[in-house]
């Protein structure tokens, strides 16, 4: 019997099919009447104990217990599947699923209940919802995991485990692998939308493309018009300019960032220096004494740990010095030394990185160092003939004063198809998260029920969480009202009150942070915020210069953009500024929305560099009623001496006796 080359029939994110077709078979469906496009598959990748706390969500108190801890709220994520018999996903305590649910249960076996309320499966050739990886587990939990006691990593990060939204019901949607279609993709969000969910959560995504020829920016446009928020990584391709993805206005975009927990593992010198680096490995009979330091480019021209390069020296009982990169990951580099014979490793970050370190467990006694402590370690080495070393594993510490601070890998903007909107939206905790995991730990062949993690694919389900609780406390607010409110009130300041940092130390600019840092407590009372609706986004795609058909590609709609009055892409109502400018001045308007107290009123403050004039008209806004919607233009001009092709950044501030919300600007100058 020969197999269907239908793969999938869309309903909600667009009318059309994915099937198995030759390039002849789809030039002749060209010529079918009603035709619109056709595209070929794409690849799209994969990219806790302390978190919440460190967002302020406290039990029993404040915005965790106002929002009900999102309860009824339905978490949708796209994933690698779930373990569903883990003790994050356990129902107790939780209520039954509200009755618009109407999504299916695709295990073999009785696995769902009142937390974990439906599990579908969309990889072809694997027929089940079970998670083989970890990543979707991780992420499910992160987001609306169950209370755990006890919750560690072998020993560290200890504590009770918890997702954003406890109380939330999740759906889960398996569309990857170790790799995701597509196709795959976009039939989950179908699925997604017809069972009922409010917030979808997705850790994946590809290169940045235009809107049209992103399936997860097609699936979201159908989403946030019946109302589901979305949730998506920024991506793990920093620290590089324009590496943003999933950059649609619909979507919050979210970059990562440490907490203020770290896994010590210090590596001392033979000067008695300290390297404070981090490593969740817990060796056994692992005494930290001096043992020689052994560098193999010195001698194989090669700083990666190939086992090519540990070939030319003697590496046996030494502490081997490794550097990140080469196309080899962390484990590999511990098993060619463990096989070579080394006793342990010092993994030191190439100056992209900086200082951001990953608490990873290793296959061998290691320490992750940054950048500016690498340099310390290489000028020891230089100073001696007989250089040496030994490593101490110090566990958990919590309470540095830098965090929060952009990860070096957190993608950056600008955001390619569309410089006009400013992405990242934000950021949120990111690095080292412990959460659930049901698979063997890095290659090392032993389980753990909690993995520690890192990526924008970790920020994004803390995100997915808070716009759960947000959607308890405001279940008519739509998506874009959510995603203002959360971008808005945020910090800009690290808990030493100085400004937020990237990994080389420097203050982070707009292209890295976006508005800020997530500050949950405030976003649920934030006052004012810039509502957009879903019509509002086809003046703004005509804008773009997309065609009718690519258009309509994204809002699943028939458009005709020459009916259609366009927009620039800075005046969509949207929560930062993101302009061009030359010599002549500009000016855009936004509209906010009360949702603060009846009666507010707001005075402006401006930040901006001299090189720009920016003038706000009214400068005073006076809400006499909630919902009350005012309108004001901010007009931009620049100096004549100001340079071209530079780029400016600042903030304009809304500020009451009771709200601030703040919209970050950056200007291209031409």
């Amino acid at each position: 019997m020969e197999e269907s080359r239908l793969i999938y029939s869309y309903h909600h994110v667009f009318k059309g099919f994915a099937a198995k077709l030759s390039p002849e078979e789809v030039k002749a469906m060209e010529k079918v009447p009603g035709f619109i496009s056709a595209r070929p598959q794409k690849v799209v990748s994969l990219y806790t104990t302390h978190s919440p706390k460190f967002l302020g969500l406290n039990q029993n108190m404040g915005f965790w217990k106002d929002s009900n801890y999102g309860k009824g709220v339905i978490i949708g994520v796209l994933d690698t599947g779930i373990t569903p018999d883990h003790p994050s996903f356990s129902d107790e305590g939780m209520p039954r699923p509200p009755s618009k649910w109407t999504g299916q249960c695709e295990f073999n076996f009785q696995a769902c209940n009142n937390k974990l309320i439906g599990a579908r499966y969309f990889t072809n050739g694997n027929r089940t919802p079970l998670d083989e990886y970890g990543h979707g587990t991780h992420t499910a939990s992160t987001a609306a995991g169950n209370y755990v006691q006890g919750a560690n990593l072998f020993g560290n990060a200890n504590g009770t485990a918890v997702g954003v939204a406890p109380l939330a019901h999740l759906a889960i949607y398996k569309v990857c692998l170790d790799y995701c279609l597509d196709s795959d993709i976009l039939a989950a969000m179908d699925a997604a939308i017809e069972d009922g969910v409010d917030v979808l959560s997705l850790s994946l995504g590809g290169p940045a493309e235009n809107f049209y020829d992103e399936s997860v920016a097609i699936g979201a446009f159908s989403a946030i018009e019946k109302g589901i928020f979305v949730s998506c990584l920024a991506g793990n391709s920093g620290p590089w300019q324009g590496s943003i993805g999933n950059g649609a206005p619909w979507i919050l975009t979210l970059g990562a960032s440490p907490i203020d927990r770290k896994i010590r593992a210090t590596a001392l010198l033979g000067n008695n220096e300290k390297l404070e680096g981090e490593s969740a490995f817990r060796p056994i009979n692992f005494t930290p004494k001096q043992l020689p330091l052994v560098y193999p480019r010195s001698k194989a021209k090669d700083p990666f740990c190939t086992p090519t390069s540990l070939a030319y020296i003697n590496i046996k009982g030494k502490i081997v010095l490794c550097e990140t990169g080469g196309n080899i990951g962390r484990i590999a580099k511990g098993q060619a030394v463990r096989n070579a014979g080394g006793a342990a490793m010092i993994l030191m970050n190439q100056e992209p990185q900086g200082c951001t370190l990953n608490a990873a467990v290793d296959v061998l006694p290691t320490t992750h160092i940054s950048y500016a402590d690498r340099l310390k370690l290489k000028a020891y080495m230089r100073s001696t003939t007989t250089p040496t070393a030994s490593i101490s594993f110090e566990g958990t510490i919590t309470g540095g004063d830098r965090a929060p601070m952009v990860a070096s890998f957190s993608s950056r903007g600008p955001n390619q198809p569309s410089l006009g909107i400013l992405k990242p939206d934000i950021i949120g905790p990111g690095v080292n998260i412990l959460a659930a995991w049901d698979v063997s730990i890095e290659n090392i062949n032993t389980k753990s029920m909690f993995n520690i993690i890192s990526g924008t694919s970790m920020s994004c389900p803390h995100l997915s969480g808070i716009a759960a609780l947000l959607k308890n406390v405001h279940p008519d607010w739509s998506p874009a009202a959510i995603k203002s409110s959360i971008m808005s009130p945020v910090g800009l300041m690290n808990l030493a009150n100085n400004p937020i940092e990237d990994q080389t130390l420097q203050p982070a600019n707009v292209f890295v942070i976006g508005s800020g840092y997530v500050n949950p407590s405030k976003s649920t009372d934030s006052g004012l915020i810039y509502d957009i609706q879903p019509e509002d986004y086809i003046p703004y795609l005509c804008g773009l210069n997309y065609s009718n058909q690519q258009v309509r590609m994204i809002t699943n709609r028939a458009v005709n953009c020459s009916n259609i009055s366009h927009i620039p892409e800075s005046q969509l109502n949207y929560p930062s500024f993101s302009i061009f400018l030359g010599s002549t001045k500009r000016t855009y308007s936004r509209t906010g929305t009360n949702v603060g107290n009846a009666n507010l009123v707001y005075s402006v403050k401006i930040n901006l560099p001299p090189s720009t004039y920016l003038n706000v008209n009214p400068n005073i806004l006076r809400f006499s009623r909630m919902n009350q919607k005012i309108t004001y233009n901010v007009t931009f001009s620049r100096l004549a001496s100001t340079r071209s092709n530079s780029i400016a950044q600042g903030f304009i501030t809304w500020t009451s006796t009771k709200y601030s919300m703040t919209s970050p600007i950056v200007v291209f100058y031409q």
